[in-house]
């Protein structure tokens, strides 16, 4: 049971070996996540699959593995999604996309590495003040 965000989270995963009816080259395991959210006194349930090559990977370890990709998820994408607004650009040819995807993601890397939680703060920051480079100030 996890807490936070005005929401309450109960997560349970179910994990078989792949049954002979999954025609999936080097599946493993198969694994059934269950979230059942809570906010507002309003309940929904979602059911995730999984499918894992690694034979070995305990219910807790794939868990993990879950939460790990909803880390990148709201670390990356949202923020190219939102704060750089990726889904309403018009760059759509050619290498261009790819182009405007890596220079986002240095521009959010760079961000990161000078300290800055928030990456729509620092570029408010950094427009108001495009001489400023992390501790001292361009001459």
């Amino acid at each position: 049971m996890s807490t936070g965000h005005g929401r309450r989270a109960r997560r349970t995963i179910k994990v078989v070996l792949t049954p002979s009816w999954i025609e999936f080259d080097g599946a493993a395991q198969v694994a059934q996540l269950r979230r059942t959210v809570t906010r507002n006194g309003k309940k929904t349930v979602e059911v995730v699959y999984l499918i894992t090559s690694d034979r070995r990977a305990s219910p807790a370890t794939l868990a993990a593995w879950v939460r790990s990709h909803w880390h990148i998820e709201n670390k990356l994408h949202w923020v190219r999604d939102v704060t750089y607004q990726e889904d309403k650009s018009l760059v759509r040819t050619a290498n261009a996309p790819r182009v405007m995807a890596s220079l986002r993601n240095l521009a959010i890397s760079l961000t990161r590495l000078d300290g800055h939680a928030s990456i729509a703060a620092a570029n408010r920051h950094h427009a108001r003040d495009p001489g400023w480079r992390g501790k001292r100030r361009m001459r």
